[in-house]
């Protein structure tokens, strides 16, 4: 046998080898390799977690598929690539690609049954080269295991932005809704929500829409303080069973005994959110013949809690140029009565510039009649969550507040060093007890005066959680205002809070998860189509014609002689 020959097999073989080995380690080893540079489909610890927990089979639908504008093809691309990486890692994982509209005799009926399950699709308008077409286009999939259902949204709201800039955020928060989704539908609650009722807090049926939310993960339960003029200890030990108390717009005083059963609430490891009011003001007062109300400072008797805590709610309102838009009727009596936008200063529209998990990609949120918050040094560790804007300043209270205010004209130097007001604050550390080194409104043989690590969080409106009713008086989805068609990230805020303040998987810290995608500068195409096109599909050609041709030439020439 020839050297070069046997040199050949033993090549071959040492190959073969290699092959059998790497395919041995294979089946013992599993590793994926993520080579992009953000690293945007290596799932978090936290996913990772959720995805072992999957015992069952669980199936997922997506409703993007079919004839998809390039931006949503994009989205259903990510979302794929997304889903099989969870799919690797757990094969009880199945999902399929549904097109809600593609058989013209069952898309009625299916249609009609997504929009009963909540299932909205958006209108959008394709601009292809200066031709506009219109699409409809169902963003949204539907996770099912062990008889449950929980709808994920793939496109997020982003008020005033294009369908462009909506798919890149979306694709920001793709394995945050899928993880989130996936845990609520496979993990038992755990976690106990109370609803603080007695003081004059909103009713039921306007934040019905944030109690359905929280039920889909929680416990939740209307817990009232009444009982504790008669049996504060028994108040106070059935409060502590739970781990979240929502305090959401009192407008009564809260008595000393009251405000002891809260304060050790949170001594003993209980969270809080507090959605205060300091200073009566509500729009549906302003709608009158006189267009004008009376704001002033509501006294609820929580100041001296608030400011051993470290943070003091001024009965002070703000007034920023940033505003919400508001219809108001225009026009001379007797004539047809005529609706314009005017910007409504006392409505405040916050995008947040905070990168916390809590606020990070989160549009604009919007506040009703809010008030700025001081903090305080006292060793509690605070992150400003969401501010006014640079052009906003507070405005003493009592003081008048009427629609007319819509026409003044303002400058810059009007708010000259007075804006960036804290409006929404987390508090995390060891509290002192608003009832340390006092005399204590009921005995309690337990009292705590320093509690254990803990963290809340105070917003200084308690309208931020306040659905609007239609007219059937149904709640409508919160953060939808009826008025202007305008629909705001309220409710995203109001639970990523809730989360955070409950979340023992770090699950809510995949909201920080940034993802750069590199788009095209539709301008730039369109400007050098021709040109472009002669690139991507002209140069091809021509290298090919000119390789054969040269192939050609040598092949004759060697064959000629």
């Amino acid at each position: 046998m020839k050297l070069s020959t046997k040199q050949n097999l033993k090549t071959l073989g040492i190959t073969i080898f290699i092959l059998v080995v790497l395919n041995v380690l294979g089946t013992l080893f599993f590793h994926r390799f993520d080579l992009t540079k953000d690293q945007r489909y290596t799932l978090s610890p936290t996913s990772l977690g959720i995805v072992k927990q999957i015992k069952n089979p669980l199936s997922i639908k997506i409703y993007m598929a079919g004839d998809l504008p390039a931006d949503f093809r994009r989205l259903q691309q990510e979302t794929k690539q997304l889903l099989e990486e969870f799919q690797a890692y757990n094969s009880n994982i199945v999902f399929e690609f549904v097109d809600p509209l593609e058989n013209e005799e069952e898309s009625d009926e299916l249609t009609k049954s997504l929009f009963q399950k909540g299932l909205t699709p958006i209108n959008i308008t394709v601009d292809d080269k200066g031709k506009q077409s219109q699409a409809m286009v169902f963003p949204w999939a539907v996770a099912v295991y062990n008889n449950k259902e929980v709808n994920i949204p793939l496109l997020k709201n982003i008020m005033g932005a294009s369908t462009t800039q909506k798919v890149i955020g979306s694709i920001q928060h793709l394995e945050y809704s899928i993880a989130d989704a996936i845990n609520k539908i496979t993990k038992d609650k755990q976690k106990k929500v109370a609803i603080i009722k007695g003081n004059g807090e909103l009713n039921e049926v306007h934040v019905a829409k944030m109690l359905m939310q929280i039920r889909e993960s929680y416990f939740i339960g209307p817990f009232t303080l009444d009982s504790v003029a008669k049996d504060p200890n028994g108040t106070l030990n059935a409060l502590k069973k739970y781990d979240l108390a929502i305090i959401s717009k009192p407008t009564e005083k809260f008595s000393d005994e009251e405000k002891e059963v809260l304060d050790q609430f949170i001594m003993n490891g209980g969270k809080t959110l507090w959605l205060i009011d300091q200073v009566a003001a509500d729009m549906d007062s302003l709608y009158n013949d006189m267009g004008a109300t009376l704001a002033y400072p509501r006294d609820l008797n929580l100041n001296d809690m608030f400011f051993k805590y470290g943070f003091r709610i001024n009965p002070d309102l703000i007034k920023d140029e940033q505003g919400t838009p508001i219809k108001l009727a225009t026009g001379e009596q007797g004539s047809a009565t005529q609706y314009q936008d005017f910007v409504w200063k006392f409505a405040p529209q916050v995008f947040p510039t905070s990168q916390h998990p809590i606020v990070k990609n989160l549009g604009g949120i919007k506040f009703d009649f809010a008030n700025p918050i001081d903090t305080l040094k006292n060793g509690i560790k605070k992150t400003v969550l969401l501010q006014s804007s640079q052009y906003s300043k507070t405005i003493g209270s009592p003081v008048e507040v009427n629609l007319n205010m819509v026409t003044e004209k303002t400058t810059p130097q009007d708010y000259l060093n007075k804006g960036n007001k804290p409006l929404a604050v987390l508090l995390e550390g060891s509290f002192h007890s608003a009832f340390e080194n006092r005399v204590l409104p009921f005995k309690d043989n337990s009292f705590t005066a320093q509690g254990k690590p803990n963290k809340m969080i105070v917003v200084a409106d308690g309208d931020i959680a306040r659905n609007q009713l239609d007219k059937n008086m149904m709640p409508v989805e919160l953060g939808y205002d009826q008025r202007t068609g305008n629909l705001y990230d309220n409710k995203d805020f109001v639970m990523n809070c809730i989360n955070y303040l409950l979340d023992d998987t770090g699950l809510i810290n995949i909201r920080s998860k940034d993802v750069e995608l590199p788009l095209l500068d539709k301008e730039k195409v369109y400007e050098n189509y021709t040109f472009t096109q002669f690139i991507t599909i002209g140069v091809p050609i021509l290298i090919l014609l000119v390789f054969g041709l040269v192939f050609t030439f040598v092949r004759k020439r060697k064959y000629s002689k």
